[in-house]
């Protein structure tokens, strides 16, 4: 790790998917040469402060033990900061929150990515809330709280605007990425705090459903609302999305055999990578739409099959400075792209200490 340079600012990541892997493929989140985008070495010698660490569950692939799954995920979180010895510990209040960038604790921030494991009742937020749970996207695919981005574009059901209601109330945020336009329209009407989309890009720069609009990215900076940068070639390159698309629809189709699911996600997989730049492009363009307070970084790692090229872990955040210098930003908009926007809006809805 001695050839790794950290970034000059401190980083806020707001989404990844590294407990899976931790979880599920035995990766050791605290070895320097961790088979995953993320483990610990790297957060440090980067200069990572805060990451929300996302527990992704889907009914469809554990029916009927989704809070248990959820559970699971959440232990595991707490033994990767137990397993660092003091130097990460999940937080819970703004208090915990702002001493990691005053040299405490790196901040690992638990995320729900699906409200699947509250099992159709918003009530049971308040569970997850005791466990630490202080990020919640409502829905990865339709369920009974949202319809999603490549779901049936639905609004939020009267479950889905309980459970927005409670997250304000308890201090967890709203996090809109995998929403529906019509879902996104309910929380923008409906809520009364900032809400985020923690990895969601600019569709008028790639035009996948998962990125915002440019009106999306108004309405989210009017409220004081926080995009992050998804690093999936996907939603970043409208040529690399143009290629996969039809892959990863084919995938998703009903009675699609498990082995043909492997060799589509393969061949999209083998697709040319853009190059990082595109992290750029839409950052400046989001930084256009909705000014300079409304955009930070989201990475997706260890939930993407590819990033960009470039990039191959989070230890190539140290990157991503002269990158966004190159493209014209001072170093205030910098500053809040790396950290202060994702920190300024998770202070006001964190609960205080």
């Amino acid at each position: 790790m001695n050839e790794m340079a950290s970034s000059p600012y401190g980083l806020f990541d707001a989404h990844c998917d590294t407990v899976m892997k931790v979880l599920d493929d035995g990766v050791d989140f605290s070895r320097e040469d961790g088979e995953a985008h993320i483990t610990f070495p790297a957060m440090k010698h980067v200069g990572m402060r805060a990451q929300i660490f996302a527990c992704f569950v889907l009914s469809e692939q554990h029916p009927g033990e989704e809070a248990q799954r959820a559970e699971t995920m959440i232990r595991t979180v707490k033994e990767m900061a137990e397993a660092t010895e003091g130097e990460m510990r999940i937080v819970r209040t703004r208090g915990e929150l702002k001493a990691a960038f005053s040299n405490g604790p790196i901040a690992a921030i638990l995320g729900l990515e699906g409200a699947d494991p509250l099992e159709g009742d918003a009530e049971r937020i308040r569970h997850f809330f005791k466990l630490g749970v202080r990020d919640v996207i409502f829905a990865w695919d339709d369920n009974p709280f949202s319809g999603t981005a490549f779901g049936r574009n639905e609004p939020l059901t009267v479950q889905g605007e309980r459970l927005l209601s409670l997250c304000e109330e308890l201090g967890i945020m709203v996090d809109v990425s995998h929403l529906s336009d019509l879902a996104f329209d309910d929380v923008c009407r409906m809520s009364t705090r900032p809400f985020i989309a923690s990895h969601s890009n600019c569709r008028s720069l790639c035009p996948s459903l998962r990125n915002l609009t440019d009106e999306m990215i108004r309405q989210l900076a009017d409220r004081g609302g926080v995009m992050g940068i998804n690093l999936a070639p996907a939603f970043l390159d409208p040529e690399y999305y143009k290629h996969v698309t039809p892959l990863f629809s084919a995938s998703r189709q009903p009675g699609v055999t498990e082995e043909e699911k492997r060799r589509l996600r393969f061949e999209a997989d083998a697709a040319p990578r853009p190059s990082y730049e595109w992290v750029a492009r839409h950052v400046v363009h989001a930084v256009d739409i909705g000014g300079e307070d409304c955009i930070g970084l989201g990475g997706d790692l260890d939930g993407i099959g590819q990033t960009p090229k470039g990039i191959e872990s989070v230890a190539d955040y140290r990157l991503l400075v002269p990158l966004l210098r190159s493209a014209g930003l001072n170093e205030t908009q910098i500053e809040k792209v790396c950290y202060r926007n994702f920190l300024r809006v998770f202070e006001e809805i964190l609960p205080q200490d």
